[in-house]
């Protein structure tokens, strides 16, 4: 589907590897020149060279942490400077820990909100005002955590819950503003943080590789991992002009995982 995105630019954090490496690689391919973001400066020169060779669009690179409060006006700043606009933002950095309760730690409860909740806030102040001029839109990478509660996935649980709500608030705003503002809820999508699970399965549970996918895909009721690429068509799809109509939609992508209304 030709999704009208030449000319477009984007910054999509996170943009180093699996989720964010598949979106930013599917803009580009749709047209859209980008900006990737994130800690791991080699991990973005690799992606970005993978992406030149496969579109014919401009591809820059910001190293950036950002936990820091002033990380996130620095970024937007770099990508509008070598953009020279900014149409689409995807918020998609930030992994949480997973653990018992009660061996998390106030530094881990901090560093979870620090980066992904606080992250995509100050983010999404700082690319509002260029969204704005442009008529443009947020795609937030959340994740199917959000749905229902989870033992072992308290942080990211609730931080998930947060943005969520963070979406609908800033989609009314946008609808004020002319910016769009949506919500992907990724499940089980083959990344690293996915090997990092099976790995964590074996462990605890003394299976093998095969064993700890089969158990984890039977825990979340599906046939089989998602792919990083799947959800980057998704999120471009909402980043264009065909997905006009959402507004504060958030869209599970996870394989029928999450069965409630």
């Amino acid at each position: 589907m030709e999704l009208g995105l030449n000319g477009k630019t984007a910054l999509v954090t996170g943009a180093n590897r699996g989720i964010g490496a598949a979106i930013a690689m599917t803009l580009a391919q749709e047209g859209a020149d980008v900006c990737l973001v994130a800690r791991d400066l080699a991990k973005l020169e690799e992606t970005a060279a993978a992406i030149r060779a496969a579109a014919n669009v401009k591809v820059v690179v910001h190293a950036a942490d950002l936990r820091p409060p002033e990380a996130a006006a620095r970024t937007v700043e770099k990508a509008v400077a070598e953009l020279g606009r900014l149409d689409i933002l995807v918020n998609n950095a930030g992994a949480t820990k997973r653990a018992d309760f009660f061996s998390l730690t106030e530094d881990d409860w901090q560093d979870g909100f620090a980066l992904k909740f606080h992250g995509y806030v100050r983010m999404t102040r700082a690319a509002w005002p260029h969204l704005k001029s442009v008529k443009g839109n947020i795609v937030n990478i959340v994740g199917i955590g959000a749905r229902a509660g989870s033992a072992e996935f308290t942080i990211g649980g609730s931080v998930n819950v947060a943005i969520l709500n963070f979406t609908k608030a800033m989609a009314d705003i946008g609808l004020k503003d002319g910016v769009r503002v949506n919500a992907i809820n990724p499940g089980l999508i083959e990344t690293d943080r996915f090997t990092r699970n099976i790995e964590r399965t074996m462990n605890d549970r003394g299976l093998d590789r095969d064993a700890a996918i089969a158990f984890l895909l039977a825990a979340s009721g599906t046939k089989r991992p998602g792919r990083a690429d799947e959800v980057g068509a998704l999120a471009a799809w909402l980043a264009s002009a065909k997905a006009d109509f959402m507004q504060g939609a958030i869209v599970d992508i996870d394989g029928g995982s999450n069965r409630a209304l």
